[in-house]
C-alpha cells in the first residue's frame, strides 16, 4: 500500500479530536495543507474526520466538504482530589468509551486509511487506539505546552508525536521521545495576510484617533466576564491612552454597550466594542499594537507566529491549569505579560501602561514572541502525516 509512484490512488486520511476551538482548527488548518501539499504534487486527498455528534468538530467539518463520522465518547471531568472524580456525570460518560471504541473500530477497518492522525480531546482516544489495534499507521498531535491527558496515554501507541512547543519534548513518556517532532500549532494561513485600513474600513473605526496605538481585547469567541468587568473598570483611564477594539462575547454585548454609552463624546469614538469578531481577524491583529487575551493554546500560537505583544490574563479553571502554565511559560521568555491569580483592574492598568508607554519594550516583546512562533507549522505538520503514511 505504500507505492504509489503514480500517485493516482487518493491518500486515505482520517482526522480525529475536537470538543473545543483549540483542538479542531489546528485540525482544519492541517487538512488544509495536507490538500495544498498534495494538489502541488497532482495528487488527491480522501479525508473523514471521526468525532462527537453535534460539536463543533462535526459543524466545521461539514462546513469544509470534509465527510464526518460520528463515534461515541466520554469525557473525564478531573478533580484535585481523585475521589472526587467519582461521579454519575463520570461514571455515565465513561460508560460510553467502549461503544465508541467499538464503532471507533469499525470505521477504520472500513475505511483502511494510510494515516490515523489525533488532535487531542476525548473523542481521539476511541479512534487513535482502533488505529494501534488493527496496524494502521498514528500520528498524534498537541497543541499546548504542555501535555493534554488523551495525548499522554496515545504518545505510547503513535508512530510518530507532533508537538507545538519545544518543552513538550521533556514530558514525553521515555521511549516516545525518539519518536517526536517539533512542528508547532497549525494556524490559519489568512491570519498572516491582514491589512489594518481593512480593519478600519470593515469595523467603521472612522473615530479613531490613529496618532494613538490601539489595543485589541478578546476573551475568545464566547468573551470572558473577568476580562470584561476589567475593562469596564479600566476603559475611562485606557481610552486616554489608546484606541480600544473589544470582542466582549454575545452574552455580554449589551452591558458593554451600556457601559460605553457613559463615556465621554472625546472618548466615545475610540472604543469599538463586538460580540464576535470573525474574517476581520486577520486585519484587526494587523492593526492592534497591543492585544489582551486569555492563553489557551490556540491563542499563544496565533499571538507568537503573529509576533504580537500580548497581555494575558489565563482561564483559572481551564484543564490541568493548562492556560496558567502558557502565560507564564511566554512571561518568562519576554514574549508577553502574564497576569496571574486575582487579577485587578489596577493591575491591567499597570501592565497596559507601561507597554503602551514603551513603543521599544513592546518591539522586544513581540521579537521573543516571533522567536517561539511557528508560521509554518501546518505545512510542517503535513510533511510528518505524509512521510508516516509512506505517502
Amino acid at each position: 500500500m505504500s507505492s504509489r509512484a503514480d500517485g493516482a490512488r487518493p491518500v486515505r486520511v482520517i482526522v480525529t479530536g475536537g470538543g473545543t476551538g483549540g483542538h479542531v482548527y489546528p485540525a482544519l488548518t492541517t487538512v488544509n495543507a495536507l490538500r495544498e501539499v498534495l494538489a502541488g504534487q497532482g495528487r488527491e486527498l480522501s479525508v473523514s474526520w471521526v468525532g462527537a455528534r453535534g460539536k463543533l468538530e462535526e459543524r466545521v467539518a461539514g462546513q469544509n466538504g470534509i465527510d464526518f463520522l460520528p463515534v461515541a465518547t466520554g469525557k473525564l471531568r478531573r478533580a484535585r482530589n481523585p475521589l472526587g472524580m467519582i461521579t454519575w456525570t463520570n461514571i455515565k460518560d465513561l460508560a460510553r468509551v467502549p461503544w465508541g471504541a467499538v464503532q471507533a473500530c469499525g470505521i477504520v477497518r472500513r475505511l483502511r486509511p494510510d494515516v490515523v492522525v489525533g488532535f487531542g480531546g476525548y473523542v481521539a482516544v476511541p479512534v487513535s487506539v482502533a488505529a494501534w489495534l488493527l496496524h494502521r499507521p498514528l500520528v498524534i498531535h498537541e497543541q499546548t505546552v504542555r501535555l493534554g491527558l488523551a495525548n499522554r496515554i496515545l504518545a505510547r501507541l503513535a508512530r510518530a508525536t507532533a508537538v507545538s512547543s519545544e518543552s513538550s519534548l521533556g514530558l514525553l513518556p521515555g521511549r516516545t521521545r525518539g519518536r517526536a517532532e517539533l512542528v508547532g500549532n497549525p494556524i490559519r494561513a489568512e491570519l498572516f495576510g491582514g491589512d489594518p485600513e481593512r480593519a478600519v474600513t470593515a469595523l467603521g473605526l472612522d473615530g479613531f484617533d490613529r496618532a494613538l496605538p490601539t489595543v485589541y481585547v478578546t476573551g475568545g469567541a464566547l468573551g470572558a466576564r473577568q476580562i470584561n468587568n476589567l475593562i469596564v473598570e479600566a476603559l475611562p483611564w485606557l481610552l486616554k491612552q489608546a484606541n480600544v477594539v473589544h470582542q466582549c462575547g454575545a452574552a455580554e454585548i449589551a452591558r458593554m454597550r451600556e457601559a460605553a454609552t457613559a463615556l465621554s463624546p472625546e472618548l466615545a469614538p475610540r472604543y469599538h466594542v463586538a460580540d464576535f469578531i470573525g474574517p476581520e481577524l486577520p486585519d484587526l491583529f494587523a492593526l492592534a499594537d497591543l492585544v489582551v487575551a486569555r492563553s489557551g493554546a490556540g491563542t499563544i500560537s496565533e499571538l507568537s507566529a503573529l509576533g504580537k505583544p500580548a497581555i494575558l490574563i489565563p482561564l483559572a479553571s481551564s484543564a490541568g491549569g493548562e492556560q496558567t502554565f502558557n502565560a507564564r511559560y511566554l512571561d518568562e521568555r519576554g514574549a508577553a505579560r502574564a497576569l496571574l491569580g486575582e487579577v485587578s483592574a489596577e493591575d491591567l492598568r499597570s501592565a497596559i501602561g507601561s507597554l503602551l508607554d514603551d513603543p521599544a519594550a513592546r518591539t522586544a516583546m513581540a521579537d521573543h514572541a516571533r522567536e517561539l512562533g511557528k508560521p509554518d507549522a501546518a505545512r510542517t505538520l503535513a510533511g510528518l502525516i505524509l512521510r508516516v503514511a509512506g505517502a
